[in-house]
């Protein structure tokens, strides 16, 4: 596959690499190698994209190109793609029926066809950014009255499915829908060359004023629980349902990650003492009987993204406080903030959301916890319209220089092997691709750093990043009229965007 180098413009470049060049030893990183930088691209009620049901294929694949270009332009290096909004699909499937919200009738093909999925991933990939297919497990819809395909599960498997509210959804405790939901899960992994699987805070619904209707399942599939215990049956219930999938995704292809965006709060402290010093009216563990820090201990997930989307000081549920919670419960897994830019309003009702100030403050609040690499954004609209400066900020300041998602590094793989004969030419540098050093270690991408010569080697600052790239070369650009002596060194990126040791140096006068 072709991609695109990403090679750092300008004459700026040669003040971001003094700045790095002087940044204090255990400072935090001005410009992180290794953040995520996520944006969740919501398809249900056409929240993100398309912007409406029954767009051509043209306009609709216009839309996808376009929205990767302004969050590749942000200094974002990650979609989350929601392809499975409501038991329906955003792409060839033969278990699930064509969303309405891409044809505008349920169960109808894209005229003329194509697969968005498919060219979500494609194009996502041509701008070095990372695709990752989100699911909503156990919807069925969004209300009662909403038209359905026939087709679809409800009419297929009536027992599996249940009114709460105004919403349909799939029982969690009956295992034929796990089955399903695994089955959807494994037959995209098998077929899609995504980097993650991703489910978000919907696993039992949120509570109404009516309780849950599943006592047909807890009498058929109880597992011993007796009915006093009702909740922690629910929570094994979801347990399974998260092993499961994990077992699955690592079975097919184990470099695909498995992320969840859970509600913010896993539990309250005085519930709990291993919970947080908030006040939530709704926890994951209590109402949506989602055990997400048993997940991270059990090392069953890749990365959690909570989606704290409170602001910095809210008496109930403090957004320090719940970074501070997160990254002393990560257990060694990759955690990443959600961010709520929907929120920023001039007639905000909390007045932290009418000032140019949160959002920043947040991102320089979390980039100070060592176990938090990155943040995601609800969601891709917000960044079409007056953000208070926040597109600025991120584009001239937080994401300025671009990273790379952090690796897989807990599989204690052997790193890729580096480059071979590393050569520089005018501008020009070249290198041969390394032996494999393992069959997972297969290298995809490379990574050329530029120093002043005479400095250490490459370090973890992405101000030394000169290109990010697939092939095995590239053109660097001039720093400015003075010319002068750099020195050149490439590592190899593998699957998990684990980084071999750096080639080089090679002397280059630019």
């Amino acid at each position: 596959m072709k991609t695109k180098c990403i090679t750092i413009q300008g004459r700026w470049w040669l003040f971001l690499l003094l700045a790095v060049l002087c940044h204090p030893a255990g400072a935090q990183l001005l410009y992180p190698k290794f953040e995520f930088r996520g944006v969740w691209v919501a398809t249900v009620n056409n929240i993100d994209w398309p912007s409406r049901p029954g767009l051509s294929t043209e306009q609709q694949k216009k839309e996808v190109t376009e929205l990767l270009d302004l969050h590749k332009g942000l200094g974002m290096n990650a979609i989350i793609f929601q392809v499975r909004p409501c038991a329906d699909a955003f792409y060839v499937s033969s278990l699930e029926p064509w969303s309405r919200y891409l044809t505008g009738t349920p169960g109808k093909a894209p005229a003329p066809f194509w697969d968005p999925l498919q060219f979500w991933i494609e194009e996502a990939h041509k701008r070095n950014m990372e695709l990752h297919a989100w699911l909503n497990p156990y919807r069925v819809s969004q209300n009662t009255s909403e038209p359905l395909a026939g087709n679809h599960t409800v009419f297929d498997h009536p027992e599996w499915v249940l009114r709460y509210g105004n919403k349909l959804i799939m029982d969690p405790g009956i295992p034929a829908t796990r089955a399903h939901v695994t089955a959807v899960v494994c037959d995209i992994v098998r077929r899609y060359n995504i980097d993650g699987i991703h489910m978000d805070d919907y696993f039992y619904p949120y509570p109404t004023q009516e309780p849950f209707p599943d006592d047909h399942s807890f009498a058929l599939y109880n597992r011993a629980f007796p009915a006093s215990e009702k909740e922690s049956w629910r929570r094994e219930n979801v347990d399974i349902l998260i092993k499961t999938l994990s077992d699955t995704i690592k079975s097919i292809k184990p470099w695909v990650k498995f992320g969840i965006s859970p509600f913010g709060v896993w539990r309250n402290r005085d519930q709990d003492p291993e919970g947080s010093a908030t006040k939530a009216g709704v926890t994951n563990y209590d109402h949506l009987y989602a055990d997400i820090r048993k997940w991270l201990r059990e090392g069953w997930i890749d990365y959690v993204t909570p989606q704290i989307y409170w602001e910095i000081g809210h008496k109930l549920a403090d957004f320090e406080t719940l970074c501070q919670w997160w990254n002393d419960n990560a257990f060694g897994r990759q955690l990443y903030i959600g961010l709520a830019p929907y929120k920023l309003e001039r007639d905000a009702r909390e007045p932290a959301w009418r000032s140019a100030r949160q959002l920043p403050a947040q991102i320089r609040m979390l980039r100070k916890y060592p176990n938090i690499s990155g943040s995601v954004f609800f969601s891709s609209r917000q960044f079409k319209r007056n953000l208070f400066g926040l597109q600025d900020s991120l584009r001239r300041h937080f994401y300025r220089h671009p990273s790379l998602t952090p690796p897989i590094n807990w599989m204690k793989l052997l790193k890729p092997n580096p480059p071979q004969k590393l050569t520089t030419s005018g501008r020009k540098v070249k290198w041969e691709a390394p032996a494999e050093a393992s069959p997972v270690a297969q290298p995809t991408r490379y990574l050329v750093y530029v120093t002043l010569s005479g400095s250490p080697s490459p370090g973890s600052d992405a101000g030394e990043i000169a290109a990010y790239t697939a092939e095995t070369r590239t053109l660097l650009l001039r720093t400015g009229k003075k010319r002068r002596v750099y020195d050149v060194w490439v590592s190899t990126l593998d699957r998990y965007n684990n980084e071999s040791a750096p080639a080089g140096p090679v002397r280059i006068r630019l």
